[in-house]
C-alpha cells in the first residue's frame, strides 16, 4: 500500500508540475487533406505527452508502469492491457477508446468514467487534449 501511495502522490506531483503550462502552441492546421492529422499536430501532441510520461509509457520497449502502457490505444476497450490493475469503475466500463472520448478523458477522467484512479490535474486544453491523442494514434506497435 505505501507503494501505490507513493505513486500516486509521484502523478499528482508530476501532473502539477506542467499545470498551466503552454509551452506547445496550437497548430495551424489540424488536419491534412486525408483528414489525417497533420503532423505538427503529431509532434505538438509528442512534446505535450511528456506531461503523461512519468506514468504511461509508449513505444516498443513500453511497459506498464503507474498506468498502463498506452500503445495501440485507439479502438482498444478501456481496462484492456494484460496485466495492469485498472480501478473497478475502468474494468466495468464499456468504452472503447476514439479520439472524442479519450481526449476528453485526458481533459477529466472522471466526468468520462466516474471513479477511476487516473489523477492527471493539468488544465489542458481541447487542442492539446486532440494534440496528445493525435500522438497516440501513430503509437500502435509493440
Amino acid at each position: 500500500m505505501p507503494g501505490l501511495l507513493l505513486g500516486l502522490v509521484l502523478c499528482l506531483i508530476l501532473g502539477l508540475a506542467g499545470c498551466g503550462r503552454s509551452d506547445t502552441a496550437p497548430a495551424a492546421s489540424g488536419a491534412g487533406a486525408d483528414g489525417a492529422p497533420s503532423p505538427a499536430r503529431i509532434e505538438a501532441g509528442r512534446k505535450l505527452f511528456a506531461r503523461c510520461a512519468g506514468c504511461h509509457q509508449v513505444g516498443p520497449n513500453a511497459v506498464n508502469i503507474f498506468g498502463p502502457h498506452l500503445n495501440g490505444i485507439l479502438g482498444r476497450k478501456a481496462g484492456g492491457v494484460a496485466g495492469y490493475a485498472y480501478s473497478p469503475a475502468l474494468n466495468a466500463s464499456q468504452l472503447a477508446w476514439d479520439e472524442r472520448n479519450l481526449a476528453a478523458f485526458i481533459r477529466d477522467a472522471d466526468a468520462v468514467i466516474p471513479g477511476n484512479k487516473m489523477r492527471f490535474m493539468n488544465f489542458m486544453s481541447e487542442q492539446q487534449a486532440s494534440d496528445i491523442v493525435a500522438y497516440l494514434a501513430t503509437q500502435d506497435g509493440r
